[in-house]
């Protein structure tokens, strides 16, 4: 069975988009995050910048192995808003991403239908305008030798093409590197067969 390393994500956030419907009015949003403490950040400006909107409606999803996810329909009828939202990052496929919909109520009701649509629209657009970019899921290992064996380390390094992270070299060497997670198995057994060279999963 192949494993899956890569994943697909927003490196920066999406210009701002407007979608109108009977005077209501939908500002959306996409940002790239890694935490939930992220969220209510990104949340507490929308608040300072759209202080007289009526719903500040979000959904999110963070981790590759693990998925955390949140929909919030933020006063809006349940299931209106925020799973509108949250179906658009399923059905663009990515993670690490927070969507934000901030509704102006027009006066106008739209009924459950309405705002499903607007809120699905809306989260397209901000999805639209955003660069999803392909990345890759990484296993990362610590390698710790003596400084004598310095060269056979390197020279794995160099022939596999492995990132280094961090290197601390002195009397015993300790190297944190990071390689795909399909190669980590493979990585580790070469390290693992070199003498006197000791590598674990950090």
């Amino acid at each position: 069975m192949e494993i899956k390393d890569t994943y697909f994500t927003i490196t920066e956030p999406s210009t701002e988009v407007l979608f109108k419907e009977k005077n209501s009015k939908f500002f959306g949003y996409a940002f790239p995050i890694t935490s939930e403490e992220e969220v209510k950040i990104h949340i507490e400006s929308l608040k300072k910048k759209h202080f007289s909107a009526r719903h500040w409606c979000y959904a999110y999803q963070i981790g590759t192995d693990k998925i955390q996810y949140r929909a919030n329909d933020d006063g809006e009828p349940n299931n209106s808003a925020g799973m509108p939202i949250y179906g658009q990052i399923q059905s663009y496929n990515i993670t690490n991403v927070l969507v934000v919909v901030v509704r102006y109520f027009g006066g106008v009701k739209l009924g459950v239908g309405g705002l499903i649509t607007a809120y699905k629209t809306t989260a397209q657009m901000a999805l639209e305008e955003s660069e999803i970019v392909e990345k890759t899921i990484d296993t990362h290992f610590l390698v710790q030798f003596d400084y004598k064996n310095m060269n056979k380390v390197m020279r794995v390094i160099k022939e596999k093409n492995i990132m280094i992270i961090s290197q601390k070299m002195e009397e015993d060497c300790q190297i944190e590197i990071a390689t795909r997670k399909k190669n980590a198995k493979n990585i580790f057994d070469i390290f693992e067969a070199i003498f006197e060279v000791g590598i674990k999963e950090v």
